[in-house]
């Protein structure tokens, strides 16, 4: 982008500017460290100039939005057409209860709905197993069958809302409970909008509720991706989800890297089972973090953006555009919040607000303030939905797209974090792909040093927390926290007795027997799983009918 003969005249500037203006007010205002670094322990330098991004062709590796490489922005007019969809996460203790606060939260102004469930479900164990004692609707919505998910979304017009569903082991059986109540609302499958995240990879690298082995965990999301085209074409049928790698204690760089090297082993898991990859590939999404690095973490969006359009157009062959767009949902960084001084949290969600904004986000959930401590309020939900709000309407960030583009810091740090995830990418090649890598320990080992690394200069004050370990003041304990009635247990397990009384036990046998012989066998098993949840067979039912076939994953120990 810049004349040769202009950088050479800049390096020349620029060590005459250092020689004579920054030496001599060093001298006289030492700077505050020694050497500056993100989040992610990137060297930041004092200054940047068109010295760092002398080797950017602006139309191969900027380009504009809408186009290939994608960097700055999957749409020509991104938020000038329609702002990104404000889908706060939520789901606790029964149907009723969450169904309640999705009403809330739309009638605050949210614009998609994206549902938490209780570990028992993302597990695959309905309430009354005996390893959901004392889980049951605790960490999201307790569902245990199409009654449950019929309360759910009752007076909610499945045609009128998207819905993004945090479920991965047994997504199959709630995106089938979704077309069951949607059928039942007398909306077609194929008026659907929405995500499930449905990304098991990740489930064995960082967050842990995985069921099955990996080849048939593999089996189920490829049989979704297959089902969807044909029948649900307009939902994403996979989140690709670095926000738990990121939880875990990833760097920037190995967010995207073991995100996109995720995606990778799912394209090639869906060509292998003869899916064409433009097929396919368009309703793909991802899912990444925002934590406080403002500038680190728009790079990182940036670098995502440009590395998966490559990886689908030169690795894959893909040819329609939309197949290389990576299109992604942000949720702000759970893990930066404290319990020390709830209120500052409020703050750090801005700045991760804006990051997202800024990187060119398509949907946002902004945490509460007190999530570090319980379930969200009202009130704190409200805030977290207002903060998106007045970025989007106060702000005017949203008026221009990619405004940080041509920034010499921002574009020099994509380029690093790009690069630096390639390298990445290119070792879990050498591995044998992500699988091999997560069987190797490879990919939770670098999480787990990144993590340590970080959690020891917290320690030691190199990095500061403000509130935490500096900035501390005495403080009484938190009240008005939301609590979830330990009651719900019973009241579910109370539900299930009285579903199972109530359905067709012979239709329920028939329709988990023609599962379970259909998972012995190489058919598509959303057929199969769809039949089943109509019937009324629980999620556990259902799941044990595959356990029963596929096994179970037992995690490797890492050394």
């Amino acid at each position: 982008m810049f004349d040769k003969n202009e950088i050479t005249e800049l390096k020349k500037k620029m060590i005459e500017w250092d020689e004579e203006k920054v030496q001599k007010t060093l001298n006289r205002f030492p700077e505050r460290k020694e050497q500056f670094t993100t989040v992610s322990n990137k060297i930041v330098d004092r200054l940047y100039t068109p010295v760092d991004i002398e080797d950017i062709n602006y139309q191969e590796d900027l380009g504009y939005p809408g186009e290939f490489p994608f960097t700055r922005g999957v749409q020509p007019t991104m938020y000038r057409g329609r702002l990104w969809t404000m889908r706060q996460y939520a789901g606790f203790a029964t149907a009723e209860e969450s169904n309640n606060r999705y009403k809330f939260l739309l009638d605050q102004g949210q614009t998609g709905l994206s549902v938490a469930f209780d570990l028992p479900t993302q597990i695959g164990y309905d309430s009354d197993h005996s390893l959901s004692q004392g889980e049951v609707g605790k960490v999201g919505v307790a569902i245990d069958s199409l009654k449950d998910m019929e309360i759910l979304f009752k007076g909610i017009p499945l045609d009128k809302v998207s819905t993004s569903m945090t479920i991965n082991a047994p997504a199959s059986v709630l995106l089938a409970m979704y077309i069951a109540v949607a059928e039942k609302q007398g909306v077609s499958a194929d008026k659907l909008k929405g995500t499930i995240q449905n990304d098991i990879l990740k489930e064995y690298i960082a967050r842990g509720t995985y069921i099955f082995p990996v080849e048939p965990s593999m089996r189920l999301i490829t049989d979704i991706f297959a089902y969807c085209a044909d029948e649900v074409p307009k939902w994403n049928t996979i989140s690709i989800s670095g926000y738990h790698i990121r939880e875990a204690g990833s760097t920037a760089t190995q967010e995207v890297a073991f995100t996109l090297a995720d995606g990778i082993a799912y394209v090639e898991a869906a060509l292998k089972a003869g899916l064409e990859v433009d097929t396919f590939a368009p309703r793909l999404s991802f899912f990444f973090n925002a934590h406080n690095d403002l500038l680190e973490e728009v790079s990182k969006y940036r670098a995502a953006r440009r590395l998966w359009a490559k990886i689908m157009k030169e690795r894959f062959g893909a040819k329609n555009p939309k197949s290389m767009q990576l299109k992604f949902h942000t949720q702000t960084g759970g893990s930066t919040l404290t319990a020390q001084q709830p209120e500052n949290n409020i703050v750090r969600v801005a700045i991760q607000t804006l990051a997202a904004v800024l990187g060119g986000t398509q949907s946002l959930h902004t945490n509460s303030k007190d999530e570090a401590l319980a379930l969200p309020t009202e009130d704190s939900v409200r805030v977290a939905l207002r903060t998106q709000q007045i970025v989007a309407h106060e702000s005017g960030v949203a008026e221009t797209i990619d405004p940080l583009g041509g920034s010499y810091y921002v574009e020099s740090l994509t380029t690093e974090i790009e690069n630096g995830a390639m390298r990445y990418i290119s070792k879990i090649d050498d591995l044998g792909g992500a699988a091999k890598a997560i069987e190797k320990g490879y990919i939770q080992k670098e999480i787990m040093d990144s993590s340590y690394e970080y959690q020891m200069q917290v320690e030691k004050n190199e990095r500061i927390v403000v509130g935490m370990n500096k900035f501390k003041i005495e403080e009484e304990a938190p009240k008005g926290l939301l609590k979830v009635d330990p009651a719900v247990g019973e009241m579910q397990k109370n539900k299930i007795d009285q579903l199972k009384k109530e359905r067709n036990s012979e239709e329920v046998i028939n329709k988990l027997n023609a599962l379970n012989k259909a998972a012995k066998g190489e058919d598509n098993l959303m057929p199969y799983i769809l039949e089943a949840v109509k019937s009324y067979a629980t999620l556990g039912e259902i799941c044990d009918e595959l356990r029963e076939v596929f096994g179970e994953y037992e995690q490797s120990v890492i050394i």
